[in-house]
């Protein structure tokens, strides 16, 4: 299975109220197979621009990273789920490399 990382941006709420978006967001992976290794609370920081998501306009958001192992083929369902949860203001997958090969430059 390919490594991958979710990017999540959430709402501004109060700690128990995360702690439950994220459970949810946990929990909807490892149902679809998936294998979570790491979360990583970023913080809570002014957003690039505003953002509207279920009639709703965020200029601040929470941001997370979950570092996880999953069939590509659960990727279009896990995030038409989460542009469904109205915690969540913006998702995004990224495929990460098992290594990143290093290159010799030399420049004259």
């Amino acid at each position: 299975m390919p490594r991958y990382e979710l990017a999540l941006i959430l709402k501004t709420m109060q700690r128990p109220e995360t702690a439950a978006a994220l459970r949810r967001t946990v929990e909807t992976l490892m149902e679809r197979g998936a294998v979570v290794r790491d979360l990583e609370n970023l913080g809570e920081r002014l957003l690039p621009y505003k953002m509207t998501k279920h009639s709703e306009k965020h200029s601040r958001g929470a941001y997370f990273v979950v570092d996880f192992y999953a069939a590509p083929d659960i990727l279009s369902g896990l995030l038409n789920h989460l542009h469904r949860d109205v915690d969540v203001v913006r998702p995004t997958v990224l495929k990460k490399d098992a290594q990143v090969p290093s290159t010799n430059c030399c420049v004259a």
